[in-house]
């Protein structure tokens, strides 16, 4: 006798209604919201009862346009009651949510993935590996235990050696509920080290005023900080919290209030800083906003309050107008600062950049290969939740350990801190270099 075969029941798919008004370019991008929604499995209505809400693209150029958007506003809560608004007159946020303080969000004009991303929340999609053409997780070029998640565009700095704002524009921060929305699929997906990454992690939100949206029904603000904590808050699907490692972080004073959080176990101990060099002129130069001194200081106050704290940078050596005494400045400051990674890159012109014209380019490698050193201490105690310390759960797994056999005079007191091994143009400690992993090479 056959045993009875059971069916498997898919989920009927939420269902998303459209009002498209205004002109010819109002209606392609509905077409492109709608086709980004229905990617993502959504179903459409043709009514307003069978929606599980309701778009209402606007139009604002006239007045009397502005009216009839008005209305379509109004009629669409009337006969459904959950409805976003986007298009021209959603920058009029404040006028729309004064008449009609029942809608869900409003969104600007070409702003795809707020709306998108306001349906998502009002309406969540439903997984389903019978029918979805898409992982929850999305499609990565990476292993599955750890993914890069970046938060932001562009850059406001403009630093002599870099052309990132010419190529990339300046500072556009992804909304803070949509990059907390992408960490949540991933970790869901199997994701067990998130690496946060921009041109300038520590200024996300600037470029926005830090606006507030809302998350798991609290306000959270775009800012490094607020970012941090909430990220820390993601468990995997064993109950174990991620590892969750900043990278390209300016020193910026609010970069302090994350350190803390490390110490707390929100977020692995680990800083991935581009100071680029330590010389005041080259660091004039560079038009870098860094002052080499108290940086020094807080590192100290980093470790005080962080000691399993790591700390990686990058730095160019032979920068145009570079002397011998700036290299040697920059040796010592190493020595001070006792930097868990380093990785040293020459100088290499690039087309576009202000560097170019600056007089004194030194061409010689032996700068490179005498800071090829990696200034190490003692693997700092395991992250939170991820089990024994283990390179293999890094991207970053190239990297070489080096030991160091004495205490730097001039570092602040800590137990077993070795110290830089003295190199020279042709021998030098084992190190970690772009050869050794391009992926993490520096930044602006």
């Amino acid at each position: 006798m056959c045993a009875a075969i059971m069916a498997t029941k898919i989920p009927e798919a939420p269902k998303v209604g459209m009002v498209s008004l205004g002109c010819p370019k109002a209606l392609v991008d509905s077409e492109r919201i709608l086709t980004k929604l229905r990617s993502d499995g959504y179903q459409m209505s043709a009514d307003y009862a069978g929606a599980d809400v309701v778009l209402v693209n606007t139009c604002g150029f006239l007045d009397s346009a502005k009216e009839e958007s008005l209305e379509a506003i109004g009629e669409a809560i009337a006969e459904n009651g959950r409805v976003i608004v986007t298009g021209c007159m959603g920058n009029e946020a404040e006028l729309i949510r004064q008449k009609f303080p029942q809608v869900l969000a409003v969104t600007g004009a070409h702003q795809y993935e707020a709306v998108v991303n306001a349906v998502h929340e009002a309406s969540p999609p439903i997984p389903n590996a019978f029918v979805d053409l898409v992982p929850e997780g999305g499609l990565k070029l990476t292993p599955r235990h750890y993914s890069y998640l970046k938060i932001s565009e562009g850059c406001n700095h403009r630093c002599s050696f870099c052309i990132i704002p010419s190529l990339r524009g300046d500072l556009v921060s992804r909304r803070i509920d949509a990059v907390l929305r992408e960490a949540e699929k991933l970790v869901h997906a199997g994701t067990k080290e998130l690496l946060i990454i921009s041109q300038d992690t520590s200024a996300y939100g600037v470029d926005t005023r830090h606006e507030a949206r809302q998350w798991k029904g609290r306000e959270v603000r775009a800012h490094m900080t607020d970012l941090a904590r909430e990220l820390g808050q993601l468990r995997t699907a064993e109950g174990a919290p991620p590892w969750v490692r900043l990278h390209y972080v300016y020193p910026y004073p609010h970069v302090d209030q994350v350190i803390p959080l490390m110490a707390d176990g929100l977020l692995t101990p680990y800083l991935d800083i581009p100071f680029q060099h330590a010389a005041p002129s080259v660091l004039k130069a560079m038009k870098r906003p860094a002052t080499e001194a108290k940086v020094l200081d807080r590192i100290r106050k980093w470790r005080e309050i962080c000691p399993d704290i790591a700390i990686r940078s990058s730095f160019v050596v032979g920068f145009p107008g570079e002397t011998e005494a700036d290299f040697d400045y920059l040796l010592e400051w190493l020595d001070e600062a006792q930097l868990d990674r380093v990785g040293a890159f020459r100088f290499e012109p690039v087309e576009g950049a202000a560097a170019n014209d600056l007089p004194g380019a030194c061409r010689r490698r032996s700068r490179k290969n005498a800071i090829s050193g990696s200034w190490k201490r003692p693997p700092p105690s395991r992250p939170p939740g991820c089990g024994q310390r283990s390179d293999a759960c890094s991207p970053s797994s190239s990297m070489k350990w080096a030991r160091r056999t004495r205490t730097a005079p001039s570092a602040p007191p800590r137990a077993a801190r070795p110290m830089r091994r003295k190199s020279t143009a042709t021998s030098s400690c084992a190190m970690w270099t772009q050869a050794c992993n391009p992926a993490a090479s520096s930044t602006s």
